[in-house]
């Protein structure tokens, strides 16, 4: 049994009759952010689906994070959508980053890419490195 939040399953059965947090999957925020993308575009399953040249069904499974899909599908779905392949990348990489550091017990920042006061407490400077900072 997974509870969900937001577009993500965060809680997996480690053990019969217990719960226990794991870290996020790729798959699972690749999906979430494609989701969020086609949804702020205003297009449906099927639309992105027919642009990226794969069926409604097989996306709406990568979106929910049930598949992995090859390089060469998240390559057509990011073009379907407009963005590209290492924008895409950084994006998912960020997310992964930001919900890794809420997973090992650091208190979040609200985006480690804009903070510009110190550091809290819990996380030196030395200790998180922004990917986008040296896009």
């Amino acid at each position: 049994m997974s509870q969900q939040q937001g577009d993500r399953t965060t809680w997996r059965r480690a053990s019969p009759g217990a719960l226990a947090q794991q870290e996020p999957l790729w798959r699972e925020v690749l999906g979430a952010r494609l989701r969020r993308l086609r949804k702020h575009q205003g297009r449906t399953l099927h639309e992105l689906a027919a642009e990226a040249g794969l069926s409604p069904q097989y996306l709406s499974e990568i979106e929910r994070g049930r598949k992995e899909p090859s390089s060469e599908m998240i390559a057509a779905i990011a073009g379907a959508l407009g963005i590209g392949l290492v924008d895409l990348t950084l994006e998912v990489a960020d997310e992964l980053r930001r919900d890794t550091l809420s997973f090992i017990g650091f208190a979040p920042v609200s985006d480690l890419r804009t903070h510009t006061g110190s550091p809290p407490r819990d996380v030196s400077a030395s200790t998180v490195v922004s990917l986008s900072a040296v896009a």
